[in-house]
């Protein structure tokens, strides 16, 4: 069968790429949310104010506009954009990672090429979803958006509803621009990587700990972290920590009660970090759910949230929910 080669559009000059060994190396990496204005639009000056406290709590990279950072709800020129302003103001303090993969293997070579292009160090991609394809299919969507700089590989089956095998995983790190993966089935897979040199993140914030102290992974890719991001970071790199995973597993397991993102922008809400502001389809949490975020706070201290100074619970009424953003 032929198949038509991938041709990027790509300059010859020397780029201020990382090297890949630096991308390699990330253990903490927020995936970033994204807070609105009341009318819908990009609440920047929040946006900042978040990735600061970030990198004052030891993040090393962040991811923007992924699943956290709700860039399924973007359009492409809102997604660049967010890109590129955050490699403008703060890509010489920590590496940023576009969500530029797409299940159109066209659109995906599309947006990786812009965020080279403004700036990002490395981009995350995910596997084709909901129209799925084969293997072949993965394997060849993958080396499309591979030569266009550092990738991490997002293996998350239950969003995607296709499993990036072990198998196919190996065949994707032999690329010079695999970074590593992303992975979400839990530990045993991890360890399955990291026992054939492969670098992992874990995807879970339940697992994380154990991914690093017992499986081998570098460290992980946190929604957790972007509301104790130093106490995440004190548990990867001066672990082992069972005692403060321990910790932090009401917090943790009170984030996920429904789908990624909707507890952590409920949490933000009510810490008054960001304003209460939803992009539909998300809603925040019911009430009662609500009621109990201000006694995890409370019982983890109130000092270890981000440039937190009070923490409440939001009456229904205090949320505004958008239907048309762009």
């Amino acid at each position: 069968m032929m198949e038509a080669p991938p041709v990027p559009m790509k300059s010859h000059e020397e780029k201020n790429l990382p090297h890949i060994e630096q991308i390699k190396a990330l253990s903490l990496v927020t995936a970033i949310k994204t807070p609105y204005l009341p009318d819908g639009r990009f609440d920047i000056d929040a946006y900042d104010y978040l990735v600061h406290h970030q990198i004052e709590n030891g993040t090393e990279a962040i991811i923007v506009g992924g699943t956290t950072g709700e860039g399924h709800l973007m359009s492409w020129d809102e997604h660049v954009m967010l890109i590129a302003h955050t490699v403008y103001c703060f890509g010489d303090k920590l590496k940023v990672i576009g969500n530029t993969g797409s299940n159109s293997t066209g659109e995906a070579m599309h947006a990786t090429e812009q965020g080279f292009a403004v700036g990002m160090h490395a981009a995350l991609q995910i596997n084709p979803y909901y129209g799925k394809t084969s293997v072949d299919g993965l394997i060849q969507h993958y080396k499309a958006v591979l030569p266009m700089g550092p990738a991490i590989v997002y293996n998350v089956p239950a969003r995607t509803g296709t499993d990036l095998t072990p198998d196919v995983i190996e065949e994707l790190a032999q690329h010079e621009n695999f970074a590593g993966v992303k992975e979400c089935v839990g530990n045993e897979r991890v360890s399955a990587h990291t026992s054939k040199g492969i670098v992992v993140w874990s995807g879970n914030d339940d697992q994380c700990h154990d991914a690093k102290w017992k499986h081998g992974a570098n460290g992980v890719i946190s929604v957790l972290s972007n509301l104790v991001p130093g106490l995440v970071h004190e548990m990867l790199t001066t672990g082992p920590h069972p005692e403060l995973n321990a910790k932090l597993a009401p917090l943790t397991k009170w984030l996920f009660l429904e789908p990624n993102p909707i507890g952590l922008s409920t949490a933000l809400c009510q810490l008054g970090l960001v304003r209460p502001v939803f992009r539909l389809p998300y809603m925040p949490y019911n009430e009662a759910r609500r009621r109990e975020f201000v006694d995890i706070v409370h019982n983890i201290g109130l000092e270890h949230f981000i440039g937190a100074k009070d923490v409440r619970a939001l009456k229904d009424d205090d949320f505004h929910l958008i239907t048309r953003f762009y």
